[in-house]
């Protein structure tokens, strides 16, 4: 018996003024808009987007739904779209995640100058992320790779590498799919050398708890496979949150078994700077994602998870060269990082753009463990 159809809405949909965050809405406002209701989109400014610090000391990824969740609260919206892997995993109180539409390819990938892939790049070469689940198994891959600590849009990011700043990025391929620039991809990293983020490519549409007509319009666009894929990798990152401070990945596939579907489940905590690099993985019942997610974190614990309990810690950046005038540090066109090999300092090599009126989206945020 098919659901019957909700009476049409007139709805705001609150979202960030990235191209990324306005592509992803918009794509959700046309699923319910062929459904027959009207939708607004009203622009949300985050912390995360105005702020050049890097993600870790903003406290991750709760800096981009703050501001979203709080429109929500106060009435300003009537629901907002989220990347999921930016939602922390503490449930905010008086909203609920109506609908977790269907994913895109969770994968990381690498834009590079000359189209190398990550074992072509060499011994030295400098790659981009703001990620340290991202430096963490870039370390792990035992490849001399020296890492940079950046901030910025798709644009800012993939333009340091065609100046030359940098040999390569590392950005969430779900992020080049929804903006049409997979062109520019040279590889997509396989899962089995770096994990994405619980829940990268995936959307959480969220709402109020007590709107009963906004989540019975929104409850139609949840992709059942989805949730319950990321339904697990959360349960991971939430009860190794408990647990340790390193960086997670995690990814959870639904897949045919000998009786049946059955839900795979891998996740890697490690160290960024690679000393430290533990992945372990689990299968079981595709109809219990949260308890299959927090057993496999039990396991990452048990085995040497737990190591990794304190604050992460990342080598400190020399001081940066400085101009004639004494200014401060010296930077021309194409210049390289100025952090030695191996450096995340604090000090991110690019940050929102002034230059222009649009805010700068994050497509590697992840929550900064």
């Amino acid at each position: 018996m098919s659901t019957p159809p909700t009476a049409a809405l007139t709805l705001r949909l609150g979202t960030r003024r990235s191209a990324l965050a306005t592509t992803q809405s918009t794509w959700v406002a046309d699923l319910l808009r062929a459904r027959g209701h009207s939708v607004e989109l009203v622009e949300i400014v985050t912390e995360g987007d105005t702020s050049t610090a890097s993600l870790a000391s903003l406290g991750g990824t709760g800096v981009f739904a703050a501001a979203l969740r709080r429109a929500l609260l106060e009435g300003e919206v009537d629901f907002a779209v989220h990347s999921l892997k930016d939602l922390p995993t503490t449930p905010e109180p008086g909203l609920v995640i109506a609908a977790v539409p269907v994913r895109e390819d969770p994968r990381d990938v690498l834009v590079s100058s000359g189209g190398r892939t990550l074992g072509e790049l060499g011994e030295g070469a400098v790659v981009g992320t703001g990620s340290p689940r991202r430096v963490a198994q870039l370390a792990a891959l035992g490849l001399g790779l020296s890492v940079k600590d950046i901030r910025g849009n798709v644009d800012t990011r993939i333009a340091l590498v065609k100046d030359g700043a940098l040999d390569g990025v590392v950005l969430a391929r779900a992020g080049l799919a929804r903006l049409g620039r997979l062109d520019e991809v040279a590889e997509a990293i396989d899962p089995l050398q770096m994990l994405p983020a619980p829940g990268q490519g995936a959307l959480a549409v969220e709402c109020r708890a007590d709107d009963s007509a906004t989540l019975a319009a929104l409850e139609v666009l949840d992709d059942p496979d989805t949730r319950t894929c990321v339904t697990a990798e959360r349960a991971v990152l939430a009860a190794l949150e408990a647990g340790c401070s390193a960086p997670v990945g995690a990814l959870a596939e639904v897949v045919e078994g000998e009786d049946g579907l059955e839900l795979s489940l891998r996740a890697f905590v490690g160290a960024v700077d690679g000393s430290f690099d533990l992945r372990r993985s689990l299968v079981g019942s595709a109809g219990d994602g949260e308890a299959l997610g927090r057993r496999l974190a039990a396991v990452l614990l048990e085995d040497g998870g737990d190591l990794l309990r304190g604050p992460e810690e990342r080598p400190p950046a020399p001081p940066a060269p400085q101009t004639s005038s004494g200014d401060g540090p010296a930077s021309h066109p194409g210049a390289p990082p100025p952090d030695p090999p191996g450096a995340t300092g604090p000090d991110p090599l690019a940050g929102p753009d002034s230059s222009t009126d649009r805010k700068p989206e994050h497509d590697s945020t992840e929550r900064a463990l």
